[in-house]
């Protein structure tokens, strides 16, 4: 890519935006509930940006983009599953979530299953969450590297201080303010662009005239089996991490929660479709590039050039971001499920200052393993059990707690929370061709249901 000084007067603009959002984020942690849930103060505009800062990254724009130019409009269930699972969000699970007061889904299990359960599901879901960082500092990695001849090493450790940047200083303050600036930008970026590809390709006549319907215009253009385990993978990772909740305990009241959580549903998507349109546009148009440089090239070459320097900035930031929110979310986890549990009597400030350490600490974690690993591979690989972790840890035991409060028993609670992830392990080393998620997901149904079943409709007290 060749980038003007216009391109770069345009990055130059954006970066000072959302950077100086974060130091004005940062002004607002007075203490460690500021922190980690904006002291229970945010809108619904803000708990949107926490949910969609992380959600929308980079696999939402250059990668939604990239499965267009490959296969067109099953490209899509990336985003619209994503909006789907924060649709669930909104309708069944903001109002148990938010009147329990917790910060955690754990302490969440904890109250229903006990202490035991509670850890191990901070241990399991902080591991899984920790695997999903890498794709994203590959992704800021590739765009910065395509962007200025950075050495890969220098273009990780630059993508990684930005992500630390982004949320150490501000935690859930940052996470959302800069979440919801960067999802200004991002919708402006995606939606205008879509309109943009859409025109140059000749409307919808011109696109139907150039892609047969099928695979390119069908919601299962990769097949019915592979497309509904991406739409059900993509609800079921929304439904169990951190970061995504995180949004909805830290809102202000039921009402912000809620719209927060319908906000991200309508506009995940809308997000999504953008995209397809520009990977439809560059297929037609340029047939031979590498697929992964489908958006980025059109942003380079079809948009005002100090425009294109912001959009690059909001796809760079897109990854960064999003690696920022997960990196919170496993802090929130480890501080408040590990630490606190160790260290009960420990002082605000103090539990400030660990919150901080454990996001340095990750992030520099990270980036040791993406240097190791050089290349997509090895994370690529292992991206099923990062899904699969979360899945069968939290999922049905967080339904089961919520719908079934009291009639499943601690220890049934507890062995699905240790076994279900257990599973989603063995079956990833041995390299099953199954999706190591879906037997994990069994083993928890049929350990809590037979807990439920052998019951006998007694009632088991809160737990903490």
């Amino acid at each position: 890519m060749e980038l003007t000084a216009l391109h770069l007067a345009g990055m130059v603009l954006a970066l000072l935006v959302i950077f100086g959002i974060g130091i004005y984020s940062g002004s607002k942690v007075k203490n460690s509930v500021d922190f980690s849930v904006s002291g229970r103060k945010a809108g619904s505009f803000l708990v949107m940006g926490t949910i969609l800062g992380t959600l929308v990254g980079g696999a939402s724009t250059i990668g939604t983009a990239q499965l267009a130019y490959l296969y067109g409009f099953s490209a899509w269930w990336f985003t619209l599953g994503g909006g789907i699972g924060c649709l669930i969000i909104a309708v069944f699970l903001v109002k148990p979530m938010r009147e329990t007061k917790f910060e955690t889904i754990p302490r969440f299990i904890s109250s229903s299953y006990g202490i035991t359960a509670g850890v191990m599901a901070a241990l399991f879901v902080s591991l899984g969450m920790f695997i999903n960082i890498m794709p994203q500092v590959f992704s800021s990695m590739a765009l910065l590297s395509s962007m200025f001849p950075l050495d890969l090493r220098l273009a990780a450790l630059i993508a990684v201080a930005l992500a630390v940047l982004y949320v150490v200083f501000g935690g859930a303050w940052g996470t959302g303010l800069m979440g919801l600036t960067k999802i200004m930008l991002t919708c402006a970026v995606m939606i205008t662009g879509g309109f943009v590809a859409l025109l140059l390709s000749g409307g919808p006549v011109g696109l139907s005239g150039h892609f047969p319907a099928y695979p390119w215009f069908s919601l299962f253009g990769r097949g019915v089996n592979t497309d509904l385990a991406a739409a059900f993978a993509l609800m079921v990772g929304v439904l169990s991490s951190q970061i995504y909740f995180q949004g909805v305990f830290s809102s202000r009241d039921l009402s912000a929660a809620r719209g927060g959580a319908l906000l991200s549903a309508v506009l995940a998507p809308a997000i999504g479709l953008g995209g397809i349109l520009i990977g439809l546009y560059m297929r037609m148009h340029y047939p031979a590039i590498d697929p992964a440089q489908a958006l980025p090239l059109f942003v380079i070459n079809h948009l005002t050039p100090w425009f294109a320097g912001i959009v690059l900035v909001t796809l760079l930031l897109a990854s960064i971001g999003t690696a920022a929110g997960l990196t919170l979310g496993v802090s929130t986890m480890l501080n408040r499920d590990i630490y606190l549990r160790l260290r009960p009597h420990a002082d605000d400030r103090r539990v400030l200052l660990v919150y901080r350490l454990f996001i340095v600490l990750i992030m520099i974690l990270a980036l040791a393993v993406v240097l190791v690993s050089r290349g997509e591979v090895l994370i690529l690989n292992w991206s099923y059990l990062s899904l699969g972790l979360r899945g069968a840890t939290i999922c049905f035991p967080l339904f089961s707690a919520i719908f079934l409060k009291g009639k499943i028993s601690p220890r049934a609670g507890t062995l699905a929370v240790i076994i279900a992830p257990s599973v989603v392990i063995a079956g990833t080393l041995l390299q099953f061709s199954l999706n190591p998620l879906y037997p994990g997901l069994v083993i928890s149904f049929l350990i809590l249901f037979f807990g439920y079943y052998r019951n006998g409709g007694k009632h088991f007290e809160q737990q903490e």
